[in-house]
């Protein structure tokens, strides 16, 4: 379990180490295929299509696509207290923080007579996507939505897969958080079809196509998003989760055990992987991991994962060497397990957890931050979920007769310079004295 990757003693490239990330290359490949099968099949066939999906992958046959208001009142009514109350703090602190991410509108004078404004206009309509198959995540729920809301996106569809032991209907505690924050608009439809379904819309169940598409899922799912990109926004592809742990001597090897476990419990494919030069310590959080995960509830999933190509122990050198390694991996999720974290040296990763008490788990739900998050090596140049995901930049300009009269010589001579002169009789145009020859 947890296979070892010895790289100590080795001088290497940015690409030698990227090619030493541990990566199940077989399963995206595979996972890519299948994606754009069915994106495709559900452009095509509309609703027949997602109803043959949910036979074949939720075991579901004749439900309710759109699900009725009836259903979210009801799973509301029927949410523990105590969960309730943990969704509700969940989504105060997560609009605090996504509020923090709208850009202020900003006001630039570039000659006087002449403005440039930036502001920041919300899509028109979000689809957003929450997973249902080996888990439940009402906390996705919350981290796609509320930064929609707070990003002003006027309307928010959710899809989230039927449950073949709940008559074909949504978990009732995914319902009941989508009531709490006021969606009305929701469909049983799960995977890569449900990505298909809101990129082309499907008119038999008023599903109409959406701006932009949000969530969390498994390689399928992430996959759907690449098959549909150009079509319309997308946020990163966040596929099968990865935890990376960098830990030095002094860390406490039961916590650095049970962080690897509690990701590698999502799925099968989720990727966990400590890096470290202490031998020591990689072989005490190995028993760790073998004695611990057979007592949790997902052991056979979680040990599938660990034993995985994906997961490893990864040995180095020292602390640089280990700040490459992950730097190369750009992990969803890093853990710094260190006497001197320094987490401004980590600089491609999609969340950064720092400290022994700052545990993965604690982002998943009431950090206030977003756990929807680049996966796959995607944290080197995208970023996760935020209130900017829904957010399209807009430049406004505003010139007076003035300001463009004082930029009519350079504009003219850069439109014949790159043999456009139309360019350059638009501005003269503009002004009878200058096309007269003054």
């Amino acid at each position: 379990m947890l296979r070892t990757i010895d790289v100590r003693g080795r001088e290497l490239t940015t690409a030698q180490w990227i090619a030493a990330v541990p990566r199940a290359q077989a399963a995206r490949a595979e996972a890519l295929q299948a994606a754009f099968e069915i994106v495709d099949d559900v452009r095509l066939r509309g609703e027949t299509a997602l109803r043959e999906q949910a036979a074949r992958f939720d075991r579901v046959e004749d439900h309710a696509i759109r699900v009725p208001a009836a259903h979210l009142d009801d799973a509301l009514e029927r949410l523990d207290p105590g969960v309730r109350r943990a969704i509700e703090e969940m989504i105060r602190r997560v609009r605090l923080a996504s509020a923090a991410q709208v850009p202020a509108a900003a006001m630039t004078e570039i000659v006087p007579g002449g403005r440039v404004e930036q502001r920041w206009q919300p899509v028109r309509r979000a689809g957003v996507y929450v997973p249902g198959g080996k888990a439940v995540y009402p906390s996705s729920v919350v981290m796609n939505v509320v930064p929609a809301q707070v990003a002003g996106v006027g309307e928010v569809a959710l899809a989230s897969p039927p449950q073949a032991d709940a008559g074909g209907r949504v978990h009732p505690d995914i319902l009941a958080a989508a009531r709490l924050l006021g969606v009305t608009e929701v469909y049983a439809m799960g995977g890569a079809g449900a990505v298909g379904a809101y990129a082309h819309g499907v008119d038999s169940i008023g599903l109409e196509p959406v701006d932009v598409v949000t969530g969390p899922g498994n390689n399928f799912v992430a996959a759907a998003k690449r098959a549909v990109g150009g079509l319309v926004g997308t946020d990163s592809e966040a596929g099968a989760t990865e935890i990376l742990i960098v830990a030095d001597e002094h860390a406490d090897a039961a916590l650095v055990a049970v962080d690897l476990i509690s990701q590698a419990e999502h799925d099968e494919q989720a990727s966990a992987v400590l890096v470290t030069w202490s031998q020591e310590l990689a072989d005490r959080v190995r028993a760790e991991v073998v004695e611990r995960v057979s007592r949790t509830r997902n052991a056979a999933r979680a040990t599938e994962a660990l034993n995985g190509p994906q997961s490893a122990v990864v040995l180095v050198d020292d602390l640089a060497a280990a700040t490459a390694f992950s730097n190369a991996y750009a992990p969803e999720h890093l853990e710094l397990h260190l006497r001197d974290p320094r987490p401004e040296d980590f600089v491609n990763a999609g969340a950064v957890f720092v400290g022994a008490h700052s545990p993965v788990s604690l982002g998943d739900y009431l950090a206030g931050s977003n756990h929807v998050l680049p996966t796959g090596g995607q944290a080197r140049y995208a970023a996760g979920l935020s209130a900017a995901t829904f957010l399209r930049p807009q430049q406004v300009i505003v010139y007076d007769r003035e300001a463009l009269r004082a930029a009519h010589d350079d504009i003219v001579a850069l439109a014949v310079a790159e043999a456009l002169p139309a360019h350059g009789e638009a501005v003269t145009a503009r002004f009878a004295d200058l096309s007269a020859g003054e």
